[in-house]
């Protein structure tokens, strides 16, 4: 469901010249092979991925595949455990990935009528919760769209959620410059408050909106990404971790 906004290019420059600042290998289990190793396991997902066919990424999609963390391994499991941090997770895998949020005869209060979690899906929302108490990383407030897969996944993941419609898509498929800048209005409050000293927040939302916050379409279905609010009204993106990665940490 990889996006190319309309006249978006200059937005994302700008956005990734304020708001991100990346560098490192990408986050795996402690020593240097495996963190390559991770690096090209998401790049290669992103050349497979709807949008991505052939290397023909969109801006969004090149910076997904392009980004190295700051944080990796014991380094960033450590950060974690501390807590101060906000992770952004895009949902677990769906049973398809269509723009249903453009479809007239989808409801937010009939699950029915909206993509749902796959078998494997859920097992991802199960596992990352898993990972999270066995590698003692406290959560404080977990704040999902109003969408089904996006709050199924914080409640499958951590056994808690508090939906918040900003986080939820606009009713289109495709998103002129004002509806990416709308899109970034509702959500840059919520990855730049800092969560209560001790904690991380958890934000379970989807691709789009992410994309028009930092200029990174998170690809695939599951990623999440870690940033640290600078207290100034920005953050710092520190890792991008998928699914089975928490556990590798």
């Amino acid at each position: 469901m990889a996006k190319r906004f309309k006249a978006v290019e200059l937005f994302l420059a700008a956005s990734l010249a304020t708001t991100v600042a990346a560098c490192g290998p990408t986050a795996a289990d402690s020593g240097e092979g495996s963190e390559v190793a991770s690096t090209n396991t998401v790049e290669e997902i992103a050349k497979n991925s709807e949008g991505g066919e052939g290397g023909d990424y969109s801006a969004g999609e090149q910076a997904n595949a392009d980004f190295q963390d700051k944080l990796s391994g014991a380094e960033l499991l450590s950060a974690l455990q501390d807590g101060g941090h906000v992770i952004y997770f895009r949902h677990a895998q769906t049973e398809k990935d269509y723009a249903d949020q453009a479809d007239p005869s989808m409801s937010l209060s009939d699950c029915e009528s909206q993509r749902k979690l796959s078998d494997v899906g859920i097992q991802q929302a199960k596992d990352i919760g898993g990972a999270f108490k066995a590698k003692g990383i406290p959560v404080g407030d977990v704040i999902a769209s109003q969408y089904c897969r996006a709050w199924q996944t914080a409640d499958l993941a951590f056994g808690k959620h508090e939906k918040n419609p900003k986080l939820n898509f606009l009713p289109f498929e495709d998103y002129t410059d004002e509806q990416v800048e709308e899109m970034k209005a509702n959500v840059m409050p919520l990855l730049t408050e800092a969560p209560p000293a001790g904690e991380n927040k958890v934000i379970v939302g989807h691709d789009d909106i992410f994309e028009a916050a930092t200029g990174i379409y998170p690809d695939p279905q599951g990623i999440a990404y870690v940033l640290t609010p600078d207290g100034s009204g920005g953050f710092t993106l520190q890792a991008n971790l998928l699914p089975e990665e928490w556990a590798q940490l």
